[in-house]
């Protein structure tokens, strides 16, 4: 089994609390614009703004994989709901909310000061086709990784 490390560093274990999925089967394209989103919030605040966005009521913009995607409303730009991306990512934030209250952390302080998204390793698989060809589908595996950090008095 590899030794997981986390990409962030410098941290007080006294105050935060870290929690990462790994080799998840989701779009590491969409995980890294929806952790893009959620990085800076609230630990209320994001779980509600996954909740919504599983919901498809509100999107996520992209602002790196745009190309050829329409604006949406409430936007700024281009975006996208990416439901299954927004549901393991709201599976590793409340898996480190847990570790946060298993350390006897705030929950109502908690901001989400790390997430990322980073591509794992790659499922290969190939698809028979005519004359004794094949036609490669590869399938990347998604890392993600979030730190709450408890603030001083909220917002």
């Amino acid at each position: 089994m590899p030794n997981w490390g986390y990409t962030v560093t410098n941290l007080d274990p006294s105050i935060t609390a870290k929690a990462s999925g790994r080799d998840l089967r989701i779009s590491p394209k969409a995980a890294r614009e929806v952790c893009a989103a959620i990085k800076g919030m609230m630990l209320d605040d994001a779980k509600e703004y996954l909740r919504q966005l599983i919901a498809k009521k509100k999107p996520v913009q992209f602002k790196r994989y745009n190309k050829k995607l329409p604006h949406r409303r409430g936007l700024q730009g281009a975006g996208r709901y990416p439901v299954k991306a927004a549901r393991r990512i709201l599976e590793v934030l409340e898996s480190a909310e847990a570790n946060a209250d298993y350390k006897g952390l705030d929950l109502e302080n908690l901001r989400v000061v790390h997430a990322a998204a980073y591509p794992g390793a790659k499922i290969r698989r190939y698809m028979p086709r005519a004359f004794g060809r094949a036609t490669p589908r590869f399938e990347a595996l998604c890392h993600v990784e979030i730190v709450l950090e408890q603030v001083k008095g909220g917002a």
